[in-house]
């Protein structure tokens, strides 16, 4: 017995000459209503565009919304349109209506150390901030904005990371643009010597 025929719907016919502002205008339109930040590649292969066309394109983009309250930015390995810092206060106001998503401070504590630490175990965060950070750990996995990457070998305690999420939120291309920060942390022997008194 052969497999029923499953109609596929083909993409409609791309003409790019034939829209108003070509291949400018269709890079635009997507960057629009994508979610994440969008690969070069990915917008030239959709469009069937040689990728340095699309960076021109990207490019020009970027300096066409200079003194808009949008802006284009590469982030997290993707261009997006993000709305300006500047105008935060209003596009804050207006999406959450006085209600506040912010995170707490013990959230962005241990979201700082992981970030600096990463692969860290909760067992090294909690020696860092002296307290328990399960239920923060929790939440920001819930955010979305930590993973689990793999566990201690000798422990088998999880070890958690930063996500691509994170870096989308922070506007960074990677975490080598994280701020100099680390200096201010325990190095990973300190971590290891406090585990060992149970302070942990």
């Amino acid at each position: 017995m052969s497999a029923p025929e499953v109609d596929i719907e083909e993409p409609a016919e791309l003409a790019l000459d034939a829209m108003p502002g070509g291949a400018k205008a269709a890079i635009e339109a997507i960057l629009m209503v994508v979610d994440e930040p969008v690969t070069a590649i990915a917008l030239a292969t959709a469009l069937e565009v040689p990728v340095e066309s699309v960076e021109a394109v990207l490019r020009d983009l970027d300096r066409d919304y200079a003194d808009r309250g949008f802006a284009l930015r590469e982030v997290a390995g993707g261009w997006r349109i993000y709305s300006r810092p500047e105008y935060a206060a209003a596009v804050e106001r207006f999406i959450l209506d006085g209600a506040t998503a912010k995170l707490t401070q013990a959230s962005l504590e241990t979201l700082a150390v992981i970030a600096y630490r990463q692969p860290i175990s909760r067992g090294r965060i909690g020696a860092v901030r002296g307290v328990n950070v399960d239920g923060v750990v929790r939440t920001l996995l819930a955010r979305g904005l930590i993973e689990e990457i793999g566990a201690e070998p000798e422990s088998g305690a999880l070890l958690y990371g930063t996500t691509g999420y994170f870096l989308e939120r922070l506007g960074l291309r990677d975490l080598a643009e994280l701020p100099a920060l680390a200096p201010y942390l325990p190095e990973v022997d300190v971590l290891d010597e406090l585990a060992e008194q149970g302070r942990v």
